[in-house]
């Protein structure tokens, strides 16, 4: 795609992008809009965008591509010519579905294509976390030769909160290690527990018995899923891995716990308010951050950026889409 059809937002684009991240490391998903013959102009205002930016950018775009930008439903009343919103990414709890459903607005994703990249990302917080990864290179380059001890995975229970594609792959990555797993996910039947090989159990259950818990869910209404009362059920020396969305933590309580030593270690890619500044877990005791970079590999950015503008591209022609959400 040439360069200037990449440009900032402008007046006559078909499709509007805010994530920096489609196409970033991959001209596939370029390459789609430009076959077809789709105009395509980027976001001025950084990611994610506001919702007055959104409003403002979005004016006479037929389709957005967006990241973890507020499509509300103003967004969508203000953009009549809008026929369908792609998110570059799976989760789609920052887009109002019912409103877009009110307007004939078609919504997609891009489920699968970051599957394996996440689960990667999962069980490397996990090591790094166990183990003290960070702090033992610290050392090393600082001219120390400290000796830093963790537990060994083998034996240990990894409880798995959401058990859809990435949680699978998440414990087939586990068993590698010869960990014990348990799985809690309230909408999935027992068959697909049965399938996998790994118990059911309720969050309860699950936070209890756990040495390790990993989230890998949508974000869910009424607070975070691991509040301070489940923090503090966790079995002392445990770890918490999250990879999915930053609020489905209690981030204070976490840093909390993690300074007293309760909770022993954490990996979190993802936070309440990124970039987390003044976020407390940025001063805790043994955690491993990471900019929400867990989906950020080379093949995934492509397969999803592929994804998205393909079914871009087909409700642009009055064609369903394959990955329809709305």
């Amino acid at each position: 795609m040439s360069k200037a059809s990449r440009s900032g937002a402008a007046t006559g684009h078909d499709v509007l992008v805010t994530t920096p991240s489609f196409g970033q490391h991959a001209r596939e998903p370029w390459e789609v809009f430009e076959a077809a013959g789709v105009r395509v102009g980027t976001a001025k205002a950084a990611h994610p965008l506001t919702e007055r930016q959104l409003i403002e950018e979005a004016r006479g775009a037929r389709a957005l591509v967006v990241g973890l930008d507020p499509v509300t439903a103003a967004v969508l009343e203000a953009a009549p010519g809008l026929e369908v919103v792609a998110k570059h990414g799976v989760g789609t709890d920052n887009i109002d579905l019912a409103a877009a459903a009110a307007h004939g607005v078609r919504v997609v994703n891009a489920p699968g294509t970051n599957t394996t990249a996440v689960a990667d990302m999962t069980m490397a917080l996990l090591l790094a976390a166990v183990r003290r990864i960070v702090p033992a290179h610290a050392s090393v380059t600082g001219g120390h030769w400290d000796r830093f001890f963790g537990p060994e995975l083998a034996g240990r229970t990894l409880g798995i909160v959401g058990f859809g594609r990435i949680g699978q792959a998440v414990a087939r990555r586990a068993r590698g290690f010869d960990m014990d797993l348990i799985a809690h996910d309230p909408h999935l039947p027992a068959s697909v527990f049965a399938e996998h090989g790994v118990p059911a159990v309720t969050l309860e259950e699950l936070v209890a018995t756990a040495d390790v818990v990993t989230l890998h869910l949508p974000m869910p209404s009424g607070g975070p899923l691991l509040g301070r009362a489940e923090l503090t059920a966790m079995k002392p020396g445990s770890c918490v891995i999250n990879t999915a969305r930053g609020g489905l933590v209690d981030e204070e309580a976490l840093a909390e716990l993690l300074d007293s030593g309760h909770i022993a270690a954490a990996g979190i890619d993802v936070f309440a308010t990124e970039p987390p500044a003044g976020n407390p877990l940025l001063t805790a005791a043994n955690a491993v951050l990471t900019p929400h970079c867990a989906a950020f590999t080379q093949q995934a950015n492509a397969a999803m950026g592929t994804a998205v503008a393909t079914d871009v591209v087909r409700v642009l022609r009055g064609e369903a889409p394959v990955n329809a959400v709305v």
